[in-house]
């Protein structure tokens, strides 16, 4: 059979459209960034329409770059930025408010309200996650709390709630899929990842009702065919999983004990845990890997806010880059242990820490200090971040001796260096850096029957380039020592 993959990468700064051929091979790729809304301090929205145009933008102008006509794709997978929540009318198809993002802290103080150690204890068992404004369940609560009309209407069956991969999903389809994926259903505090169900005591918490809630199926699965106004030809949709998943597949991390680190927006840190979900004692988070053909593989994840967005505020806010690309060669040869921390607490601290009024802060400021320190300290953070999570899973008994890197910083040889030395592991950089996308692409391959199990896939996946530590023990503690002084500076709660 020839032809290619159209997978679908949805991020939180910018929508992507991948064309990958069988072998797993990037053939093109198209991206558009769109804009970010913050209306009020730690609040963070996307117009739904703006991601739509986005996605169907970068669709039509992948296939016109390679000049391939809809019957050139055998299939379409779409792998998201999780957790991201919006909600839209099931007649009209108009959502009701703006997309609010994984990011976004609005719902801190009514998350504390809830996180008795009762409820904590059951949304712990029930979903392997933390009660924290991360997840959707709380987010889908303000939206029906605080927009005019929006309970009795959800009350009266009329309303859809769907993470970005449902609403795509919608639109793509012309109203005819309200679905999402295992993975994606299991960041939404609502989900019983034991039973692979919808849990009514936790609809019942957050009073939200079911009928709002999509269909879950496997991450390989019939999601239906495009509308064919889109493509001007219907095409299957094979394939649905949350970024941090479907770059587990790309990275061929079948096994227990295999790990991935993904460095986009955010960094994630996953690790596969086989058939059985292990619950951590130092705040990651239990999370369904993927699931094929009705057979659960669980994980655990760790999760930091900002790593590539990082960078980003450099360029967009500081102005001291103009382009990511640049970082490499601003840190040059700086010594490692040059003094200056930047803690990116923007939208405050992920796992360990699970700090929501924790504030980014840089230290160790004097008057020799400059451009190339903050630059070098901003691409540290990233890795020191990485050393907390890597540690956090250590403690749980679980100890990557590798590492599998992606996303846009994993191209950075300057980070992925310092990762090596501060990880003390070895660091692996696949040569398809997209392996969010490439997930999605497998995925569709495993539903069409092109591959026959991941087995085959595994075989696909290569190595461009490892990195190995470098530097001394004490050095590595010293560094990481610093670090710690310099988080525990920005803590709202140090003792929370």
């Amino acid at each position: 059979m020839s032809g290619y993959f159209l997978s679908i990468d949805q991020g939180t700064t910018s929508s992507r459209a991948i064309l990958f051929d069988q072998a797993g091979k990037l053939v093109a790729c198209e991206q558009q960034e769109f804009s970010q809304y913050f209306p009020q301090e730690a609040w963070v929205e996307h117009k739904p329409e703006d991601i739509w145009c986005s996605v169907y933008h970068t669709c039509q102008a992948v296939l016109n770059i390679q000049n391939l006509a809809p019957d050139n794709i055998l299939g379409i997978g779409i792998t998201n930025q999780r957790e991201t929540t919006v909600i839209w009318n099931k007649f009209t198809g108009k959502t009701i408010y703006n997309a609010i993002v994984w990011q976004d802290r609005r719902t801190s103080e009514y998350c504390d309200s809830i996180s008795t150690s009762e409820n904590q204890e059951l949304i712990s068992q029930k979903t392997g996650l933390l009660i924290d404004p991360y997840f959707s369940a709380s987010k889908i609560r303000w939206i029906l709390e605080n927009v005019a009309g929006a309970k009795k209407q959800a009350q009266n069956g009329e309303l859809a709630f769907g993470t970005i991969d449902t609403y795509l999903l919608w639109k793509l389809t012309g109203g005819k899929q309200h679905a999402t994926d295992a993975t994606n259903a299991s960041r939404t505090m609502l989900f019983n990842i034991h039973t692979q169900t919808w849990d009514h005591v936790l609809l019942n918490l957050f009073n939200i009702p079911l009928s709002m809630l999509p269909e879950v199926k496997n991450s390989a699965d019939d999601f239906g065919t495009t509308e064919m106004s889109i493509f001007g030809k219907s095409i299957p949709i094979c394939a649905v999983a949350g970024d941090q998943h479907a770059a587990l597949i790309g990275q061929a991390c079948f096994k227990p004990g295999m790990t991935k680190s993904t460095y986009g927006t955010g960094c994630f840190v996953m690790q596969n845990t086989g058939n059985k979900p292990l619950k951590s004692k130092n705040k990651l988070l239990t999370t369904v890997a993927y699931r094929l053909e009705g057979e659960v593989t669980y994980a655990i994840e760790g999760s930091i806010f900002m790593a590539g967005a990082t960078v980003q505020w450099l360029r967009d806010k500081l102005k001291i880059i103009s382009d990511a690309s640049e970082c490499d060669e601003i840190a040059g040869d700086i010594r490692l242990n040059h003094g200056v921390f930047l803690v990116p607490a923007f939208t405050g601290l992920g796992a360990p820490y699970w700090d929501p009024k924790a504030r980014a802060a840089i230290l160790g400021l004097n008057r020799d200090s400059g451009i190339q320190h903050i630059v070098a300290a901003a691409l540290q953070a990233v890795a020191y971040q990485t050393k907390d999570l890597q540690l956090a899973m250590a403690k749980d008994g679980l100890k990557p001796h590798t590492l599998r890197v992606d996303g846009g910083m994993a191209n950075s040889d300057w980070t992925m260096a310092f990762l090596a030395n501060i990880l003390n592991v070895m660091v692996e950089r696949p040569q398809v850096v997209e392996t969010t996308a490439l997930g999605v692409a497998y995925l569709t391959g495993l539903q069409l029957g092109i591959y026959k199990s991941t087995q085959d896939i595994a075989n696909l996946w290569q190595n461009n380039k490892t990195f190995t530590p470098s530097i001394s023990h004490q050095l590595q503690e010293d560094l990481y020592q610093a670090w710690l002084n310099a988080v525990a500076k920005v803590r709202h709660s140090p003792n929370h």
